[in-house]
């Protein structure tokens, strides 16, 4: 039998965002571009057109927008600017690629790999205040947004009239639509629901040179020659900034059910992996999982702060796994989760589990999951690697990393002079995503040393992708290598030279 799930209080970490005191070009071998320097008379132009509070160079506003959510990487810039028209984002890069000036588009500024911070002095360029919902057909569902829409924003806005986003993220709350499409994120239900390659149906984007790429079709069907929406996609910011974007909306769900499942082995997982697709086939929206060391942590974090929560299970399981199904017929839905339970149970696949019986409860169990994030760098930092490999050897690569760290002597959670605090393992199972994290007491080139290029070469050997839904950004510039050969890496220089001559977008990101 499984019993009810309880509802938890679980607020979630916010990380602190204190600044880091070495600038990124301080710490890592990189050399500033052949970029002119912002002066008076740019200052002046930008002045012309956009209102004085969206023009700001005051040291406080700066810091905010210089320094990554995960504070690894920090800055330079001495201007952002804040457009509230495609026509203002149009001027300003008109100005940049004139004077080759660099830029840095942002977002919400809740990327992981340093994509949407400046390096060194690159004006940034905030995407907040186009941030107006343009469009919706309730019979297609298809919505058309500016790109500074915060996703559960536009998440909410879709749930009272019928549909939802396409993508959910544990950043929804302060990540922008334009921002996700530029990154391609992947999120929690791309098992059910896909990438943003295919429910992203157009996108408007200003290009290096001012002009303006009106893609935004709403049309499922367009087969008309090259389908330009797609370079925009994960370009992460480097041929051009997004200002709109038409997606694909589903309807919202008439029935959800989340269970928690605990495992003693990952053969186990993937078992039941298997039986799940089978059992459950069209209502499977997500199937997670987590190892042992992640709710540790995120239990060891919540003590920190003097918060408490209840376990989803009451014993720590090697392995947990949180399944929902979404359909429309709320009987149907929950036989064949039942039966898919029972199943699962007879043959000695799952140990213990939990079912969520309300709204409330899907959240709280939702939230064990979304929270690892957050508590992974309570300790002071985290090195996150965000990989795809073939399901059979995904947690090799936790194990294999947790071993190289105790046998260097770097890991202890009881040790503080240790610079590792713990490994961890959890991510989604139903797309072979991956997220390994190193939560660390402090950066250091140590640790550094000894995670890479071990990881990357570990992925390479086993065919998978340094990166599965975070972007490239500037933490893995050098690693594309391990995902792309020489002929996929010269092509996709080629692509950027020819959107963006001078390189003022985004650089030392994305592509070298």
């Amino acid at each position: 039998m499984f019993r009810l799930a309880q509802r938890i209080k679980f607020s979630g970490l916010a990380p602190s965002r204190s600044v880091r005191s070495l600038f990124t070009a301080d710490k890592y071998p990189v050399k500033r571009g052949n970029y002119s320097e912002l002066n008076a008379e740019d200052i002046k132009y930008f002045e012309s057109f956009l209102n004085s509070k969206d023009l700001l160079t005051d040291k406080k506003d700066l810091d905010a927008v210089n320094v990554d959510w995960m504070q690894k990487y920090r800055g330079q810039s001495k201007l952002l600017l804040k457009p509230r028209s495609v026509s203002e984002v149009s001027k300003i890069l008109k100005h940049c690629h004139d004077r080759k000036l660099a830029v840095v588009p942002q977002g919400g500024n809740t990327g992981l790999v340093g994509g949407s911070v400046p390096v060194f002095d690159e004006i940034v360029i905030s995407l907040a205040n186009l941030n107006k919902i343009r469009k919706f057909d309730d019979v297609s569902g298809t919505l058309t947004v500016d790109a500074g829409v915060i996703l559960q924003t536009a998440d909410e806005w879709l749930r009272e009239r019928g549909y939802i986003f396409p993508l959910d993220l544990g950043a929804k709350g302060s990540c922008q639509i334009g921002g996700n499409v530029a990154t391609n994120a992947g999120g929690l239900r791309l098992l059910r629901y896909g990438s943003l390659h295919g429910t992203v149906l157009g996108i408007e984007a200003v290009l290096p040179n001012g002009d303006i790429f009106n893609g935004l079709s709403t049309l499922r069907k367009d087969n008309t020659g090259l389908d330009l929406k797609q370079l925009f996609i994960g370009s992460e910011g480097s041929i051009g900034i997004i200002t709109g974007v038409s997606v694909l909306c589903p309807p919202k769900s008439n029935s959800v059910n989340v269970a928690w499942l605990g495992l003693d082995s990952y053969e186990a997982v993937q078992k039941t992996f298997k039986l799940a697709k089978n059992a459950l086939g069209e209502i499977l929206s997500s199937f997670e999982c987590v190892d042992r060391a992640s709710m540790e942590v995120v239990d060891a974090a919540l003590k920190k702060h003097d918060m408490e929560a209840q376990q989803p299970l009451e014993s720590m399981h090697p392995y947990q796994i949180l399944i929902e199904t979404s359909g429309s017929n709320s009987e149907h839905d929950e036989q064949k989760l039942n039966a898919f339970l029972e199943n699962s149970m007879e043959n000695e696949l799952v140990v213990d589990g939990v079912v969520a019986q309300d709204e409330g409860q899907i959240q709280a169990l939702w939230q064990w999951r979304e929270g690892i994030s957050e508590s992974s760098g309570k300790w002071g930092g985290v090195y996150k690697y965000d990989v795809s490999l073939p399901l059979p050897v995904m947690w090799d690569l936790v194990k294999a990393v947790e071993n190289r760290l105790i046998e260097r002597n770097l890991q202890s959670k009881t040790d503080s002079t240790k610079p590792v605090y713990a490994t961890i393992g959890y991510g989604h199972i139903g797309d072979g995503n991956l997220h390994l994290n190193v939560c660390v007491r402090e950066y250091t080139k140590e640790v550094e040393d000894v995670l890479e290029p071990f990881v990357f070469e570990f992925i390479a050997k086993h065919n998978g992708s340094v990166s599965a839904e975070h972007g490239v950004g500037f933490q893995k510039v050098h690693a594309l290598q391990y995902s792309k050969d020489a002929g996929a890496l010269k092509l996709i220089k080629e692509v950027k030279n020819m959107f963006d001559p001078h390189g003022i977008m985004n650089p030392y990101k994305f592509i070298e």
